[in-house]
């Protein structure tokens, strides 16, 4: 076996310990579930009280750009039957769903719609959904929902474009909180639903799926050197450094890969509970 290819069976061997604690919560893992059109489906029917709800396309890591270059990779975007778009990402980090965060989300979105010469009354409802580890304001609320209003008259402004934070937290005895508890499991036994926990036991449990995940993460390995060495913004070393982490990378890696202190990326960390260290 050549030096390659033991470097890359014990990067598996560790993966598929890896691979065995991950939850909906890690975005490596929530996107190759949502890559089934049914997962999301159903996440999407629970979140927004919508029984009828069909999901008609679903695209993982969409990546859009601004005209000033300014890129940002959509987790998860969907459509349904009736043309309505849906943004649909996990965020682990309380900066990661800043407010700010999600009108550049709807923005980037409404901008990469329209065909050249299409009339604004063609841009479809649009929703940006953050599923957060912890309550993003405070407030102690399972659900928020986001929409702009005329202050004088208190009136909804129609624009159609909806955002919604969903707290991670709360997991009581309703199918929201259910489903809440299902993003944290990490075994599919424990899980309520059927369909999660289907393609939870696929890519954990099944050959096909374990070495499906561990190409993915290979991959992200990768290209998180890769990323790490190129990266010139501290913004990118640090999501960089939180990729490297979810994948099972020790910190004095980490730091070493990105170039920067171990006790700045155990800062960064320090606040993403759902990374395997």
């Amino acid at each position: 076996m050549t030096e390659r290819g033991r470097e890359l069976q014990k990067h598996y061997e560790r993966y598929r310990e890896i691979i065995q604690r991950l939850t909906l919560m890690s975005d490596a893992f929530m996107r190759n579930v949502f890559k089934k059109p049914e997962c999301l489906e159903y996440i999407l029917r629970i979140i927004l009280q919508k029984k009828d709800l069909r999901v008609t396309e679903v695209v993982i890591q969409q990546d859009y750009k601004n005209l000033q270059g300014r890129s940002v990779i959509l987790d998860c975007l969907a459509e349904d039957e009736d043309g309505l778009r849906y943004d649909v990402e996990v965020q682990q980090e309380k900066e990661g769903a800043l407010p700010k965060r999600a009108r550049y989300h709807c923005g980037l979105m409404d901008m990469n719609t329209l065909d050249m010469g299409a009339d604004f009354e063609a841009l479809p409802e649009s929703y940006v959904i953050f599923i957060t580890a912890g309550d993003p304001f405070g407030e102690h609320l399972p659900i928020y929902h986001i929409d702009r209003i005329i202050e004088e008259t208190g009136n909804p402004f129609q624009d159609q474009s909806h955002i919604i934070y969903v707290n991670s937290d709360i997991r009581g005895d309703t199918a929201l909180g259910r489903l809440m508890h299902d993003f944290h499991c990490q075994r599919a036994d424990e899980m309520y639903s059927q369909v999660l926990a289907e393609r939870v036991r696929e890519l954990k449990e099944t050959q096909e799926g374990v070495d499906h995940m561990c190409q993915e993460m290979e991959k992200i390995y990768r290209e998180g050197r890769k990323e790490g060495r190129e990266a010139g913004r501290l913004e990118g070393k640090r999501e960089t450094a939180i990729n490297l982490a979810e994948m099972g990378m020790p910190v004095d890696r980490i730091a070493q890969a990105v170039k920067v202190n171990i006790q700045l990326v155990r800062e960064w960390l320090s606040g993403n509970t759902g990374i395997a260290r």
